[in-house]
């Protein structure tokens, strides 16, 4: 296992704590920091993108022209990025919550409400009776081989809490896929970017082994 200097941004939502304490059991010799300083974000060889709650209060730390907002950006195009549920979100070019945001177009697609989607979530005629969000264990797809996968098996368990979910549009961008009344993306990789919708330091081996590939990883596919 390599040392590494991970930052895992500081946002405001997640359970920061629970993500810190995860990397430092996968990877003990590396110096982990939760900051929203510009220069420990330039610093880091990693920065991980935490985040749980509303996307609108997320975003909202990430004030337009803020050096905080450039830092994440300039490691966005720059160095290994795990983002984490809020994390994956943001990514795309827009969500529907908090009245639509816009994310980092990062991603091809959107992010909508489990109520959007053209199955339909309730309990009228037709309708699927899944309850939103959806939360708890679910099998993860893998659609493409990525480093971040290694020792994971395909249709592994993760743990999920969410109410909106990534509608990819570009189909190389996709790493997993899961089910709940729908196909959603699970996991999306681009370049030196992979994020998952899923929470791995609450997901157990398998969370703890993906995060020990992204410690390991160089930002290669």
């Amino acid at each position: 296992m390599q040392s590494r200097r991970v930052v895992v941004v500081d946002l405001g939502t997640g359970n920061l704590r629970s993500v810190t304490k995860a990397i430092n059991t996968v990877s003990p010799n590396s110096e982990v920091h939760v900051s929203a300083e510009p220069s420990v974000i330039a610093e880091a060889d990693h920065m991980i993108l935490p985040g749980q709650g509303a996307i609108g209060t997320w975003l909202k730390q990430l004030g337009p022209g803020s050096e905080l907002r450039q830092a994440v950006m300039n490691a966005l195009g720059s160095k290994p990025v795990l983002g984490i549920c809020l994390g994956l979100q943001a990514l795309y070019r827009y969500s529907s919550e908090n009245g639509g945001q816009n994310g980092f177009d990062l991603i091809s697609g959107t992010v909508k409400h489990f109520s959007e989607a053209k199955t339909g979530f309730g309990s009228g005629v037709n309708q699927d009776t899944r309850k939103i969000p959806h939360m708890g264990w679910n099998r993860v797809r893998h659609t493409k081989n990525h480093p971040l996968w290694k020792d994971i098996h395909d249709g592994d368990r993760f743990y999920f809490v969410h109410s909106y979910y990534a509608d990819s549009q570009d189909p190389d961008q996709i790493a997993g896929q899961t089910e709940y009344g729908i196909t959603f993306t699970s996991a999306a990789a681009q370049g030196n970017l992979f994020a998952v919708q899923f929470h791995p330091e609450k997901s157990q081996r398998a969370g703890l082994t993906l995060l020990k590939n992204f410690i390991n990883w160089n930002g290669v596919c």
